[in-house]
């Protein structure tokens, strides 16, 4: 009997574990599977179904870029409708926000704190815009063949929308071949999306910090997803679309928790073969973990202060650069703070969000005013830790009317009050709050202001993830400002503290008495053999 269990026990302590390590080599890895699918899936080449190069009534001679719309609306008669009805188009959209209700909110209407806003400098701001001619008020939102096709379509990579066109393209001599254009129309490239969100903000990398033109080119370590040496994935890969209603939020905008991407849709909500890295996603949003640093290539801007802006030397505006090229002053703007490599700040994330409408009473009692809020807490089950840019400002403020001001900042012309042409504050305040429609009391200062960008781009290689002793530390960890929870390696906690070592000292107590018994057992044995 006494063999029988010995050799039960060597199979259970040696041979099995061998078993199932031997059978786990052998099987791939569920995370690997998923991953081998996945590559499977995005590393085939989308082939279109139509050669729009054969097709008569996109190889004239097109007198406008409405013609051009019209001429594809031949074909595609229920896609202007789509668009009509698009927030690339409307630059605004349906949101319900806690505390205000349903509202209309967009690009269209809500301040920031890079430029503050659209209104007044449609002119310059719509080459960002997909349609044509909003330089004013007065633009048609009813009207489809005001909408731009070739902008997010042109598979030649030459269309370019004109600076203070008001989204109408170059004309002419010096404009793109148009014909060549239409024949190679197709699904979105990354550089169709990145002509206008690798740009925003006022050049590349500006506003958002993982998302510039460097995504295009670099390899797998700057971004898993689209570096060109692994999956070179595009943006519509993941940010698709039904009727053009594209699937993402942006939520300096945005404010409902809808219509968002989400890591899981591809790799599950399990995807590591650890459990305790899986139950870490509850609470732990992927990106926090996958996203170490932004701004791997180039650095991007963190601070803006308009309050020195117009400034001249020689009577002229002028501007001053650091070692990269970037700008760090300019008259026309002020001041500017570049970081790259930026290692992300941290929030609670529930999906929804406010905004500080241009309409909103300024708190000077506060040390910022909050463009943007996002909401989440610890206790909210829907909240995750998620990644976060925090773009800090220095903006104008009527300190009678305590509004945010919205100042006039370009135009064709000088003289007409911009703030970019003239250098003068004053004009261009009064000129843009006129446009907005809001009263100017004549005083105004500058108030801090702080703008929360969600970071989802530039996702690292597994190796290079954020470390567990990174947030699980007691010293400037990741997570420090974060305080309305417990976290083991960081927070102390007197009950948990005496808690443990109570444990330790029963412990111990159980071991002695357990010894204790085991000799008194012993001796009553060896009695007993004596006594025989």
């Amino acid at each position: 009997m006494k063999k029988f269990t010995t050799a039960i026990t060597f199979f259970l302590a040696v041979i099995a574990p061998l078993i199932i390590v031997t059978v786990a080599l052998r099987q791939p890895k569920e995370d690997q599977r998923v991953l081998d699918k996945l590559r499977e899936k995005y590393l085939v080449e989308h082939q279109s179904g139509v050669d729009h190069s054969k097709m008569e009534i996109l190889q004239q001679d097109f007198k406008n870029p409405h013609e051009i719309t019209a001429a594809c609306l031949t074909c595609h008669t229920e896609r202007g409708h789509e668009l009509l009805q698009s927030a690339h188009f409307k630059w605004e959209r349906e949101e319900y926000i806690p505390g205000r209700g349903i509202t209309y909110v967009g690009k269209k209407n809500l301040i920031n704190n890079f430029c503050t806003g659209v209104q007044s400098n449609e002119g310059s701001c719509m080459k960002c815009h997909a349609g044509y001619g909003w330089d004013d008020k007065d633009f048609d939102f009813e009207n489809q063949y005001n909408i731009d096709c070739i902008v997010c379509h042109d598979n030649t990579g030459t269309y370019l929308k004109a600076s203070g066109g008001a989204g109408y393209p170059v004309m002419g001599e010096n404009g793109p071949d148009f014909k060549a254009i239409l024949g190679s129309m197709g699904l979105p490239k990354s550089e169709n999306c990145g002509s206008c969100h690798f740009s925003g903000g006022g050049g590349n990398n500006v506003k958002h910090g993982d998302l510039e033109l460097a995504l295009l080119t670099a390899g797998r370590e700057v971004d898993v997803h689209m570096g060109v040496d692994g999956m070179n994935m595009n943006c519509v890969d993941c940010h698709t679309a039904e009727n053009h209603k594209m699937k993402g939020r942006y939520y300096g905008i945005s404010s409902t928790d809808t219509d968002r991407m989400s890591c899981e849709e591809c790799h599950t909500a399990f995807p590591h073969q650890k459990s305790i890295l899986n139950e870490h996603s509850i609470k732990v949003a992927c990106q926090t973990c996958h996203i170490p640093v932004y701004a791997k290539v180039n650095a991007t801007k963190m601070s803006w202060d308009w309050s020195t802006a117009t400034r001249k030397k020689d009577g002229k505006g002028f501007e001053e650069l650091d070692e990269d090229g970037n700008q760090t002053y300019t008259s026309i703007k002020g001041d500017f703070d570049w970081e790259k490599n930026v290692v992300p700040e941290y929030a609670w994330f529930n999906g929804t969000a406010d905004h500080h409408l241009i309409t909103d009473k300024v708190d000077t009692t506060q040390a910022f005013l909050k463009i943007n809020t996002l909401f989440g807490e610890y206790r909210d089950p829907k909240s995750k830790i998620i990644p976060m840019k925090v773009h800090r400002g220095r903006q104008p403020y009527d300190t009678e009317n305590l509004t945010v001001i919205q100042a006039k900042l370009w135009d064709k012309e000088m003289g007409k009050g911009a703030l970019w042409l003239d250098l003068e504050w004053e004009r261009a305040i009064e000129e843009g709050m006129a446009y907005v429609g809001l009263p100017y009391s004549g005083k105004h200062d500058f108030i801090d202001t702080e703008m929360y960008l969600p970071v989802n781009h530039m996702v690292s290689p597994k190796s290079e993830v954020v470390s567990c002793k990174e947030c699980h530390t007691r010293e400037n960890g990741r997570l420090a400002a974060l305080t309305d929870f417990y976290m083991p390696g960081r927070d102390r906690s007197e009950l948990l503290d005496f808690a443990g070592q109570m444990l330790l000292v029963m412990s111990f107590i159980g071991v002695l008495v357990h010894s204790f018994i085991r000799i008194l057992a012993a001796r009553k044995r060896r009695k007993s053999i004596q006594t025989l």
